[in-house]
């Protein structure tokens, strides 16, 4: 678990701890990475360029502060990482991961456990979007989950679907569960499931994958029309909605009117705070909302739906269910609307 590369506190495990060992020496358990790319998770590159003013230097800056503080990387504000990929240099003779020398993978484990040390400075790093080109190293543990990149996929490609490849997942698991309820009470209508962040990279593998499961009719809620235009292109949703989640009212009124009643599942991808209390006034009684942002209070989501007497179960997606990988590299693969939003996200960046 990588109790040995706590350096303070001690007592806690690698993700909880304010700073890791990253020395490159690995013991006979771990596997040692060759970096090539960081992706900072979305919540935290979103905070850290709005308290720049967009100042891609002075992101680059506090990036570089933060890894070598900490020998880790995990934004102190929004608490949470990211995941990178690279080629395994050196695995110990009694780790269980099953990697060799020279392999290029993915860590599919967050940033905020991950012993890394960049050598670098950033320096091919713009400061500018969540991908992070570097050199350096990493150290996996053996409870560590990774995955050997695609030889069929641009790494680049691979990095930012196998980032978010925890939403589809878990979204998939809970609507099958109420398809299949449904399928054993007939005469109850589709399952509806709402999306919100449908065009992003963990929204859109979520609406793909509610489809697959079985929904019977979804929605995905954006903030701005461009992003209603892009996703209503990619045919992923029944409808799309534009609505500030942060609204509550607005939120629940357009996931309401567009579904033509409450979401039985509502999958949370955005990452911006504030988004707890609609998501659960948009959801029925009975349902569940499923928060796959760490831009969330989960404080804030308990107390709401006390507050609202909304009898929903909250889920917090903790970016790991079996199969996760594949199943998330299987939608790019097989819907062309996906992969349109990913390839057009990547040419922005």
């Amino acid at each position: 678990m990588g109790l040995h590369r706590v350096v303070e506190p001690a007592g806690v495990l690698p993700q909880a701890a304010w700073r890791l060992d990253a020395r490159r020496e690995i013991a006979p358990n771990e596997v040692r990475i060759r970096i090539e790319r960081l992706n900072l998770d979305a919540a935290s590159f979103r905070q850290l360029s709005e308290k720049h003013g967009g100042d891609g230097n002075a992101v680059r800056a506090e990036v570089l502060d933060i890894i070598s503080t900490r020998g880790k990387m995990q934004n102190p504000v929004t608490g949470s990482g990211g995941m990178l990929i690279g080629t395994v240099e050196e695995a110990g003779r009694r780790s269980p991961l099953g990697f060799k020398a020279g392999e290029r993978v993915a860590t599919l484990v967050s940033l905020t456990l991950t012993p890394l040390v960049v050598t670098d400075g950033l320096a091919r790093w713009d400061g500018r979007s969540e991908q992070v080109p570097c050199d350096g190293w990493a150290i996996l543990f053996a409870r560590s989950i990774a995955a050997v990149l695609p030889e069929d996929l641009d790494p680049q490609l691979s990095l930012a679907v196998l980032d978010v490849c925890g939403a589809p997942a878990l979204t998939a698991r809970v609507v099958s569960r109420y398809v299949a309820e449904r399928a054993a009470q007939p005469g109850g209508g589709p399952v509806t499931v709402a999306v919100i962040g449908g065009a992003g990279k963990s929204g859109s593998l979520s609406l793909a994958a509610a489809r697959r499961a079985g929904a019977g009719r979804t929605v995905g809620v954006v903030p701005v029309a461009a992003e209603r235009d892009a996703l209503v292109a990619a045919g992923l949703a029944d409808t799309v909605a534009v609505a500030d989640a942060r609204d509550p009212v607005a939120l629940s009124t357009a996931v309401t009117s567009a579904l033509g009643v409450p979401a039985e599942v509502t999958v949370v991808c955005v990452d911006v705070p504030g988004c707890e209390h609609g998501a659960v006034l948009a959801t029925a009684d009975g349902g569940t909302v499923i928060f796959f942002s760490m831009a969330t209070s989960f404080a804030a989501a308990a107390l709401g739906a006390e507050g609202l007497a909304a009898d929903v179960t909250m889920l917090v997606g903790n970016g790991f269910v079996p199969g996760h990988a594949e199943l998330a590299l299987g939608l790019l693969r097989g819907e062309p609307g996906v992969r349109g939003l990913f390839e057009a996200r990547l040419a922005a960046d």
